[in-house]
């Protein structure tokens, strides 16, 4: 099977960061599948593959089946949204979160369509939750052989300490994702990573890269940025600095944020909120600043050209935050990639 040819179609696809990878590792991407409109534009811009706009429940099989060449090796992906699992309690009201149901809605696909290659991608806590459970019961039953890690992104390079959960399965034999063990792969980090981009003031952007935008800072909280250093958190400040909450007995133990990150280490796992000084430690390592939305992409590992606005529209931090903070990062899916890649040329 060495020659034959993978296509992806990616579900849940986001701004690309999947597809991406996949597509850096030679898999031909078919389309990408995503209920955000936001979406659009960097998903085709950068993949150069099909974007439907679609709630996934209402998708068929047989509508993604129409979409492969005959003959082709079918990859399923998809990261089902992660914020059910990401909760501490398995709860009736989480449990009916239509967004819970995604997971469900995949395996149905699975069992309509039957591809021979699927991966998924989600947080480790994923697998303590029934939906999981569920899915695994269902590839099994489909004759699947399924590996399934958890991984930390520095491990494969990737400048942030993300940890993540990886299921790779195949209906053609045994398959495993094989993980590099820590440090056998050179860690990337804050200072490799964005050192070289153009400084900028709270407020300020680049007219080069309107991505490269940093968010203004109240007075109190530009205050407290510069009483911050890398890795520090705000016990360091003067007391008059300190918000309320973090004077309160609860508060005490939450310090990573309104945080410096560090020079010469992974960056801490960006979220949506990555461009808030306030949510975490997104306070740029010696730049009165949150980090931009630019040095955040790149923190995800995807490149510095990715293009995630069109050309003369306004860069608005929210929903583009939403979408880098939500994405597969690039490398993650390119290792993917090749690992699936490796599964068909030793069939």
């Amino acid at each position: 099977m060495a020659n034959q040819i993978i296509e992806t179609i990616d579900l849940f696809c986001g701004a690309g960061g999947l597809s991406y990878g996949l597509g850096q590792a030679n898999l031909k991407i078919i389309a990408g599948i995503d209920l955000d409109p936001t979406c659009k534009y960097p998903y085709t811009e950068n993949t150069g593959a099909r974007f439907i706009e679609a709630d996934v429940s209402t998708i068929k099989g047989s509508d993604l089946g129409a979409m492969y060449s005959k003959g082709a090796i079918r990859l399923l992906a998809g990261c089902a949204p992660c914020q059910p699992f990401s909760t501490l309690a398995h709860t009736n009201k989480s449990r009916d979160d239509k967004k819970w149901s995604m997971l469900e809605e995949f395996a149905r696909l699975v069992s309509e369509l039957q591809p021979e290659l699927i991966t998924m991608e989600n947080v480790p806590r994923v697998t303590r939750h029934s939906p999981y459970d569920e899915f695994i019961s269902t590839l099994k039953e489909l004759g699947y052989h399924v590996d399934a890690k958890r991984i930390r992104c520095a491990d494969l390079g990737i400048p942030q300490e993300r940890r993540r959960f990886v299921l790779v399965a195949s209906r053609l034999g045994e398959i495993a994702f094989d993980v590099p063990k820590k440090g056998t792969v050179p860690t990337t980090t804050v200072r490799e990573a964005i050192k070289h981009l153009k400084p900028l003031e709270a407020g300020e952007s680049d007219p080069d890269d309107p991505l490269h935008k940093a968010r203004k800072l109240a007075p109190i909280n530009l205050k407290r940025i510069k009483a911050s250093s890398p890795g520090g958190t705000w016990v360091d400040w003067p007391r008059a600095l300190r918000a309320p909450c973090h004077q309160r007995e609860s508060g005490a133990s939450y310090k990573s944020v309104y945080a410096r990150m560090e020079w010469d280490k992974p960056s801490p796992t960006i979220t949506t909120q990555c461009h808030n000084f306030g949510t975490g430690r997104f306070g740029h390592p010696e730049q009165d600043r949150a980090i931009t939305l630019r040095e955040a992409a790149i923190l995800q590992s995807f490149p510095e050209d990715y293009q995630f606005v069109q050309p003369g529209k306004e860069v608005m931090l929210t929903p583009l935050g939403r979408l880098i903070g939500n994405a597969v990062p690039p490398k993650l899916g390119e290792a993917v990639g090749e690992c699936l890649a490796a599964h068909i040329a030793n069939q």
